[in-house]
């Protein structure tokens, strides 16, 4: 599944409202709905950031996105945020890829540069296989245990 995603690479003003629409969509279905976390999902950030999106088709339903947020709006470092997949692309590499993706594209737009991510806590084994250093202790974020996890690119 993971090796089949068709990406789209996109600024927020450039996605279009069908692509806009259906990366909120699985965001909530997800973060809301399947985690019951009721919470502001959508924000400010979101129309200062790229965001990277999976399809198993081109013209098929988002199974997996992410927005990578512009350095200096969440943190000093670009972040990497709404990770999310849907349920019926788990467990076939999907989320891997999808960061690894995240992260090419971080370095093309800031070569060199650190990436910052406030993961969910219970995600620091996944992430860490990605190369991400937990740097913070943990602390709840909307009734969720997080930590802050920081990549450095390799060096050349």
């Amino acid at each position: 599944m993971a090796s089949t995603l068709h990406w789209t690479w996109t600024r927020f003003d450039d996605m279009g409202v069908h692509a806009l629409h259906d990366a909120l969509a699985l965001r909530c279905r997800v973060f809301v709905v399947e985690q019951k976390c009721p919470y502001q999902e959508v924000d400010a950030a979101d129309k200062q950031s790229w965001h990277l999106l999976g399809r198993a088709a081109p013209d098929g339903p988002v199974l997996a996105a992410l927005r990578v947020v512009d350095p200096g709006v969440n943190y000093a470092e670009p972040s990497i945020g709404r990770v999310v997949t849907a349920p019926e692309a788990r467990g076939g590499g999907a989320g891997r890829t999808l960061m690894q993706e995240g992260l090419a594209q971080c370095q093309k737009l800031w070569p060199g540069r650190a990436v910052r991510i406030g993961a969910q806590a219970h995600l620091q084994r996944f992430y860490g296989g990605l190369g991400f250093v937990t740097v913070s202790p943990e602390y709840l974020e909307d009734d969720i245990p997080h930590v802050e996890m920081l990549w450095s690119p390799p060096a050349a």
